[in-house]
């Protein structure tokens, strides 16, 4: 047997390590750290409550813009639907509807209806009277013979003034304003003044 020889570098061909070279054992900055979960939890609630802030602000924005198309869609029903601040019903002889006058605030006249079927002779007309407290007449004006509805002009400060309205039959074309209306009144009726 050949006895085995042993061999070993020449010392130019080991690398020249330096102590400082050769780690001794990790150190801190070399050991990764672990993954902070608490932290990433927080990032992500806080993005998630900026996402609900947005979409709140978003909604809010919307809700307010839809409130004011409401209030303003309601403010022009408001202007367009009337406003009755005068209404009486007057009545005939047995005591039944004969007649419905309403005068509505944004207009200078009141409505008439006729509720009945009585009408005027072809020599006659209805004239329509404002009744004080006292029982003076204040002619409102001639009606305009067989129509179901009409429209007198008059202000508001001569309602306010009266207590009630009444109609009398005339002579074609009505009496003059310094007369007085012929009696029995056709139709009478309290002229209530509406609470808005």
């Amino acid at each position: 047997m050949r006895p085995q020889a042993h061999h070993t570098r020449p010392p130019a061909l080991l690398p020249n390590l330096a102590m400082t070279d050769i780690p001794d054992s990790p150190t801190d900055n070399d050991i990764p750290k672990p993954y902070n979960w608490a932290l990433q939890r927080w990032r992500l609630a806080t993005i998630g409550c900026v996402i609900l802030l947005a979409v709140a602000a978003a909604t809010m924005v919307s809700m307010m813009e839809q409130f004011k198309a409401q209030v303003s869609h309601l403010q022009t029903k408001l202007k367009t639907t009337q406003q009755l601040k005068y209404v009486a019903v007057l009545l005939d002889d047995k005591h039944l509807p004969a007649m419905l006058l309403s005068f509505d605030l944004q207009d200078t006249y009141l409505q008439v209806q006729r509720l009945n079927d009585v009408k005027e002779g072809p020599e006659e007309s209805l004239q329509l009277w404002a009744l004080d407290s006292e029982g003076r007449a204040l002619s409102l004006g001639v009606l305009p013979p067989k129509l179901k509805t009409a429209q007198v002009p008059v202000s508001d400060k001569i309602l306010a003034q009266a207590t009630g309205l009444a109609i009398s039959v005339e002579n074609k074309g009505g009496v003059t304003p310094d007369r007085a209306p012929s009696l029995p009144y056709l139709f009478t009726g309290a002229l209530i003044q509406k609470a808005l």
